[in-house]
């Protein structure tokens, strides 16, 4: 058994409480190992009856009881939160079983920690650390694979017994930077995914898409799996789908001219520009996933056409149709609001409108304010977000990252400023209120009033509420 030394802030309280028998688990561990240890410590007691780790923990902070089934319990002192667990074992509940949540979980306080580990899914996450002595536990020689960030299954009998490690495998190879065993490929093409919650396929997928300084690596990895086919159909269509290579030159490493390399490459492009410009988590996953669907609906818009003299591929009508896509995408994963953003709303907004961004840039030296105005009424004011996708877009046609905005996006930015177009300036001046104070009813004829004032003011018909009030009374003038 081999030491390594490593320390938390509330380490000491754990070893004087549970002594020998408490263990730092999984990715911490692993985490470790590579260099950069996590402020998530996963602990694991082993020889303490649930009730005993319970009433030992309670004096100290709060103990919430709710995964006790489970023999988990979450303990918080001073505002850190650890899940604390007793060695378990787990078997599916049948044989055929195929969900996720089809598991018989087993706690045993006096089973060996090494049976413990062995449930667990790849070996750099397969170890565990002695507090007291620190003391390592690696019977699966995962620090050999962290070392080598190399994902190798724990236990390859058992591994199709939990589909989710199929995911799993492709956002560890993401955000570690890890390389798939070819193993787990074999093993993951017989697996099917089709008993996996919404919940847990969306919670894999935006882990993937937000830790990742690469997203396309495990888009990629989704798609070598057979998860890219089984679960997401509109993006393993885009593999198949072929671009004209003089408008899109980025090819993958085997020469493919594909939709889905443009794709991969359009993501991690969105990926760099939103940690550029410092985009918050719920903004910066409304962007990636604009991104991953902004152009599903070439394979079906796509047509062969002459033009400059030569037969290109066209794919007139993409962004429409990338956008109802989008929209059955989301309801079939139940995707809503994340974090206070409407994804549900703004994901197929972003896609149906970024290439209105360039069109401004393409007749710049004609264009108005009212085509400013109503590109960002279209987007709800999430101007910084249509750029970017805009920007990402371009820059998908290309291997090197983004090192920031180009001559086009710095543009864009510097006309909605001078123009004095923002969230704030495309709120409606007039609102239901101040119909009523009109003499206007509550109902439907009010809200196509309010429309048609709204368009006005994007329009620049009107640029105070003042104005506004007019445009109004001569309206409700004319209907009567």
């Amino acid at each position: 058994m081999e030491k390594i030394e490593a320390d938390f802030r509330d380490k000491g309280l754990f070893v004087r409480l549970f002594g020998a028998d408490v263990y730092a688990v999984g990715g911490y561990v692993r985490d470790l190992i590579l260099g950069r240890p996590s402020p998530e410590v996963d602990l694991l007691v082993a020889r303490h009856p649930l009730e005993d780790i319970i009433h030992k923990l309670a004096p100290h902070g709060k103990v919430d009881q709710v995964g006790r089934s489970f023999g988990i319990i979450k303990f918080t002192i001073r505002g850190t939160t650890y899940d604390v667990a007793l060695p378990r074992t787990d078997a599916p509940k049948a044989a055929g079983a195929k969900g996720h949540k089809d598991f018989v979980i087993s706690a045993d306080p006096w089973l060996p920690v090494e049976k413990d580990l062995e449930r667990r899914d790849f070996r750099a996450n397969s170890m565990a650390l002695r507090l007291k002595g620190w003391v390592l536990i690696d019977p699966f020689d995962g620090r050999k694979d962290a070392r080598t960030r190399t994902i190798r299954v724990t236990n390859p009998s058992s591994f199709a017994d939990d589909p989710l490690r199929v995911l799993r495998a492709t956002r560890f190879a993401a955000v570690l930077g890890f390389k798939v065993d070819p193993e787990i490929y074999k093993a993951a093409k017989d697996i099917d995914l089709s008993g996996l919650s919404a919940e847990r396929v969306n919670e894999e997928l935006f882990k993937l898409l937000l830790n990742s300084p690469r997203p396309s690596i495990g888009l990629e990895e989704l798609f070598k799996v057979g998860a890219l086919e089984q679960l997401f159909p509109e993006l393993y269509s885009l593999t198949l789908a072929i671009q004209d290579s003089v408008f899109h030159p980025e090819k993958d490493a085997f020469g493919h001219h594909t939709v889905w390399q443009h794709t991969k490459l359009t993501v991690d492009q969105a990926a760099n520009l939103a940690r550029l410009g410092g985009l918050g988590p719920a903004k910066k996953l409304c962007l990636l996933l604009a991104a991953l669907y902004h152009d599903a609906g070439k394979p079906g818009a796509a047509r062969w056409e002459f033009k400059r003299g030569r037969m290109a591929i066209t794919n007139c009508g993409h962004d429409i149709l990338s956008e109802r896509i989008s929209r059955k995408v989301l309801a079939r994963f139940k995707i809503y609001s994340w974090n206070g953003c409407n994804l549900r709303r703004m994901v197929p907004l972003l896609i149906r409108t970024h290439h209105r961004a360039s069109e401004l840039w393409q007749n710049r030296d004609s264009v108005t304010r009212k085509a400013f105005t109503r590109l960002a009424a279209d987007v709800n004011g999430e101007i910084e977000l249509v750029v970017y996708l805009d920007a990402a877009d371009r820059g998908g046609r290309r291997d090197r990252p983004l090192k920031g905005l180009d001559r086009e996006a710095r543009w864009l930015f510097k006309k909605f400023e001078e123009l004095h177009v923002n969230m704030e300036t495309i709120k409606p001046f007039i609102m239901g209120r101040d119909l009523i104070a009109l003499g206007v009813a509550p109902g439907p004829d009010m809200g196509k009033v309010l429309k048609r004032l709204y368009r006005m003011q994007i329009d620049n018909k009107f640029e105070t509420r003042a104005q506004g009030l007019k445009a109004a009374q001569k309206i409700l003038k004319g209907k009567k």
